[in-house]
């Protein structure tokens, strides 16, 4: 039996696909080729929220040399699993609200979801786009992101390569802009008093 140091850090790849239906999001990570090109980066477990999909993932305990596998549909936060990733591969909805600018030049003034919850947690991640939901809003803001090399993008057939490619170190840290001087000028115009 080794010692203490022979023991492998636990690295989790966290796949998240929020409320809705990803079914192909879940199926591609599912696959012999991702999830053995995960384990090659180094990657011991893979967790799936797989939201309202119908895919069933391959559970795994990872004793036979390979990624440790499990799924879970839905849970009162996500947090915890958002933390204690090493990766994060999340679809791409976003929910905006007023409040926070992000200065990317967009109309949109605040952005929040799991992906940016990840950015803001300093967590490599990979935003996978629905192309089967709405409109391209998802795919415009994720590579816009990806541009300024705060998070990769992919689809769902490019997820792969996205994997095999990535360099964890050329990331940059996202740090979201002051939206108080827009919100002020906002109230203002609708009338409402100073804070």
């Amino acid at each position: 039996m080794g010692d203490a140091g022979d023991v492998k850090a636990d690295r989790i790849v966290f796949v998240t696909v929020g409320t809705t239906s990803f079914d192909a999001l879940v199926r591609v990570v599912d696959t012999p080729e991702v999830k053995q090109e995960l384990f090659s980066k180094g990657y011991t477990h893979l967790l799936i929220q797989m939201g309202r999909g119908s895919y069933i993932p391959t559970k795994s305990s990872g004793d036979d040399g390979c990624l440790a596998v499990d799924y879970f549909t839905f849970s009162s936060s996500i947090a915890d699993n958002l933390r204690s990733a090493s990766l994060v591969i999340s679809h791409a909805a976003t929910f905006v609200y007023f409040g926070q600018v992000i200065n990317l030049g967009f109309e949109k003034t605040q952005v929040q979801g799991a992906y940016f919850e990840t950015l803001k947690l300093g967590k490599p991640l990979i935003v996978v786009v629905n192309e089967d939901l709405m409109d391209n809003h998802q795919s415009e803001l994720a590579e816009e992101l990806a541009e300024r090399k705060h998070l990769f993008c992919a689809h769902p057939q490019t997820l792969l390569h996205t994997i095999k490619d990535m360099s964890l170190e050329t990331l940059i840290p996202y740090h979201p802009g002051d939206a108080r001087p827009v919100a002020k000028l906002i109230n203002r115009f609708l009338g409402f008093p100073d804070d």
